[in-house]
């Protein structure tokens, strides 16, 4: 009998993608194809959120844990290329790849670039997202990627829930300084309802929170939900808050459309992406600026997850 020779299994090539914003990290392996054979999704690692270790760590442990999902006995996986899509400072993602091995070539790019892409499939155009942060992101009619906000919590971030939650936060105390809960006064609603977020009652005692409890900031992110529930249902302080920050965004928008797109020919793609400026309240308001403004631009609200932008990047090699 002949004994057939031992053949080593052909690798088979792959690609990851990476989606690392602040509230979790998204990542997919897509097979020659473009198929995804793995998904794992892990929690977030903007390094400006939760230090540079722990952002090295979530990423590393992410990334292992989609390779073990998508081994396979019937032939070893090859990674040829990885794309970074990330949160956070360029240099720091830059120096974090560069650490990387076996993953191929590595790229790496802001979190903005999958939404860019979602919005306007490669074309000029350009993306405005609200969600943990903000920021605005475009392309050139000469393809060149341009990028405006995302300076974080401390420094900006209109329409993020940060900027929601602190701009209500400090309405509310306003109100509580002046007609304190002692005077049995009825409070509005957004008062009632930063009272029941926190657990707190006067306007003292949330300054003693906010300014000195490890998560102060935490709270006031988490606030951003029910600012745009209570503007849904009416609430003039909370539509006021809103309306006052989605103008500051549509400030660093309208500064981007002059500047690259002085005279464009049609209108223009402007996708809409995140769960803030995908609320009723928010996107009724955004187009009442859009018109305002005068913008040349059709827009689009994009409800598609960014890791879709990934996998699309992926595949155009962009």
């Amino acid at each position: 009998r002949h004994l057939r020779p031992l053949v080593s299994p052909v690798s088979t090539p792959c690609k990851i993608g990476v989606d690392g914003g602040g509230t979790k990290t998204e990542c997919i392996l897509l097979d020659a194809e473009g198929v995804i054979m793995a998904q794992h999704l892990a929690p977030g690692c903007n390094p400006s959120q939760i230090g540079p270790a722990a952002a090295r760590a979530i990423l590393a442990e992410a990334l292992a844990a989609l390779l073990l999902k998508a081994k396979t006995a019937q032939a070893p996986l090859t990674v040829t290329s990885t794309l970074l899509c990330m949160a956070g400072n360029r240099a720091f993602w830059r120096e974090t790849a560069d650490a990387l091995t076996n993953f191929g070539v590595i790229t790496t790019c802001d979190d903005s670039r999958p939404v860019l892409e979602l919005a306007t499939h490669g074309a000029p155009g350009l993306v405005l997202h609200a969600g943990t942060g903000s920021f605005i992101a475009a392309r050139a009619p000469d393809g060149s990627i341009h990028y405006a906000g995302g300076l974080g919590w401390k420094l900006g971030d209109p329409s993020s829930g940060y900027d929601l939650g602190r701009r209500a936060i400090a309405l509310a105390m306003l109100e509580l300084q002046s007609s304190p809960p002692a005077t049995g006064l009825k409070c509005s609603p957004l008062v009632t309802a930063l009272q029941a977020h926190t657990g707190l009652t006067t306007a003292s005692d949330h300054s003693l929170f906010f300014y000195n409890d490890p998560a102060a900031n935490a709270q006031i992110a988490a606030f951003a939900p029910m600012v745009i529930e209570l503007a849904t249902q009416d609430c003039g302080p909370a539509q006021q808050v809103l309306a006052d920050s989605l103008t500051d965004l549509a400030r660093q928008a309208d500064a981007v459309i002059h500047q690259l797109f002085p005279s464009p020919i049609t209108k223009l793609p402007c996708g809409v992406s995140g769960r803030i400026l995908n609320s009723a309240p928010a996107s009724f308001a955004l187009r009442s600026l859009a018109s305002k403004l005068n913008w040349p631009v059709e827009l689009q609200f994009i409800t598609t997850a960014p890791i879709e932008g990934v996998r699309r990047m992926l595949l155009a090699g962009r």
